[in-house]
Order: structure tokens, then sequence, then C-alpha cells
């Protein structure tokens, strides 16, 4: 073999090392390239996100002035659930927050008046969001009265007029009932535990376990839950940036400032009259929800009151 091939041959083996060997360095400087920018890019983006933390659970509570026992287990833990679900339920407590805004100034003085503790608004709150909706058992208005019920504590009901749409008429109603179930029970907490469950249930629980605390008391798991839906609402309404919520007063419901006309004779036509009226058959069914027909019959000796716009 001639010297020349021999040179040849070693200077085409030193190009294939010295090639091996960068792509070998260059190889380690991509991998580890790849494996830290990566890394970087997630610590950047946690760094920058928001968590969604556990909501602070208050150590001294109170129901209408009784003091709620967070120091048992059960107590806090059930308090914990429902403050969670309904601070991170943002689309619904919103519109709560809001419609509180409208309704609360209507429902508190009549409450007062009754003598029942400002804290039984929330029970409107849970029980409707403040809104006349239907449940699927008939329970109908803010306050979810069952047509029997809403009878019995004074609610005219029929296909012409139901009055459990009207937030002050059922107000008027329910503060009977939680008035009846005080001089029961003579505790408040159980008072609202009666609303959901009956006054019999609460009585029968009573006489069954033996304790008059309802949180000592073993019962089925709406009911169990139910004070704490209130508590929940309780503090997030009266502590709203605390639990995240950013409200401008701008963004809530106001009032509907609103002037009332006695009526004592039939309207047979109910659209007309509020043509007559200057407003429209929409804004008179929006104001006087229990009006529950096109028309309204007015006995001898009765009179309603209808809600017309301020002009």
């Amino acid at each position: 073999m001639s010297n020349r091939i021999l040179v040849l041959l070693f200077t085409f083996i030193a190009l294939l090392l010295a090639a091996t060997i960068f792509l070998l360095f260059k190889g380690w400087d991509l991998n580890k390239a790849v494996k830290k920018e990566p890394l970087t890019d997630v610590m950047t983006f946690v760094e920058g996100m928001n968590y969604a933390m556990p909501v602070p659970i208050p150590d001294s509570l109170t129901f209408s002035g009784e003091p709620v026992p967070t120091d048992i287990f059960y107590v806090r833990e059930q308090l914990d659930r429902d403050l969670t679900v309904n601070t991170y339920w943002h689309s619904s407590t919103i519109l709560n927050l809001k419609r509180a805004h409208r309704w609360f100034p209507v429902i508190e003085p009549i409450l007062k008046k009754n003598g029942i503790p400002d804290d039984f608004k929330y029970v409107a709150l849970i029980e409707s969001g403040l809104l006349n909706v239907i449940s699927p058992s008939g329970a109908t208005g803010f306050w979810q009265f069952l047509e029997k019920t809403g009878e019995e504590y004074g609610l005219l009901i029929n296909k012409e007029v139901d009055e459990r749409y009207h937030v002050s008429k059922s107000t008027e109603a329910a503060c009977k009932y939680l008035n009846d179930a005080y001089a029961k029970f003579n505790n408040w907490t159980l008072v609202a535990a009666s609303y959901n469950a009956g006054q019999n249930r609460i009585k029968e629980t009573i006489e069954k376990q033996k304790v008059r605390n309802f949180y000592q008391m073993h019962l089925n798991g709406e009911t169990s839950r139910y004070i704490y839906r209130i508590l929940a609402m309780k503090s997030i309404y009266e502590n709203p940036l605390k639990h995240g919520f950013k409200l401008e007063i701008g963004d809530l419901y106001d009032p509907i400032e609103v002037n009332l006309i006695k009526v004592t004779s039939t309207i047979n036509d109910l659209p007309a009259f509020a043509h007559k009226q200057k407003t429209t058959y929409r804004i008179l069914k929006e104001l006087n929800p229990w009006l529950r027909s096109d028309k309204l019959t007015v006995r001898r000796g009765k009179e309603y009151l209808i809600a017309l716009p301020v002009k």
C-alpha cells in the first residue's frame, strides 16, 4: 500500500472519529437543553397561576344568636363542605348576592316586626335563591310553601291569585310558621331545621334520641345539611371579599320602586288594565307575580293592592 493511500486512510479515520466525538457531545448538550427548558417553562407557569385554596372556617359562628360548636369534628367538616361548595359555585352565589340586595330590604323589616331573628332571611335565600321557583313536590315561591301549608298560614291560593308568589305576604306567613315552631322548641336552630323537616319530625327526633340540640341530632341528609347551607350563605354574605367575591354596588340588583293602587272591583282584562295604567302586561306580571291569570275577580268586601311602576 502506498504512502499516499495510508495518509488518506488515516485522515478519513481521524475525521470519522472527530465527527463521532462532536455528535456525542452535541447530543448530550441537546438532551440537556430539552430536559431543562420544559422544566423551566412549567415552573414559570406554576408560579404565575391562581391556586384553588381551602376556604377558611370561622372559629366563632352563630345562628340567630345561638353558637355553632365548630370544635366538634363533624360540625366543622359539614360547615367546611358547604362553605367550599358555595364559595366555588361562583355563578350561583354571585346571583344570590345580587338578588339579596333587592329582596333583603323587603324581608328584613317583616322579620323584625314579627320578632323573628334577622338570620332567617338566609332561609329564604337557600330555599329558593330568592326566585319564584316551584319544587318537584309543588312547594312554591321564595319561602317554598306547599299549597296546604300556605292556606293554613293565611295565604290565598286559587286559579287567579297565589299569594305564595307575593314576597311580603309569604314572608308574613313564614313568620307565623316560625313563631309557632319557636313556641314548641324554644330554640331558633331547631326552628330552622323544622322549616325543612317539619315540626313533627323534629319533635319525634327529640323524643327518640333524647337530645334538644340540632348539632347532636342524627337526621336525614337533607335536614342535616340544611343549617350548614344557611351558615355558609350567611358567612359569604357578611364577608364576600374574604370568600373571593368582589361586587361593586352597580353590580347588584336594586330594589324596585313601585306605586301601590287599591283595587276593589273585578278586572276582567289585565292586559287592558296594564295598558290603561300606561305600562305593559309583562311589567304588571313582573311586579305582581301573585296574579296567576289574565283577570282578577274581586269579591264583595275584598280588596287587592297592585304594584305599578313609578312613572
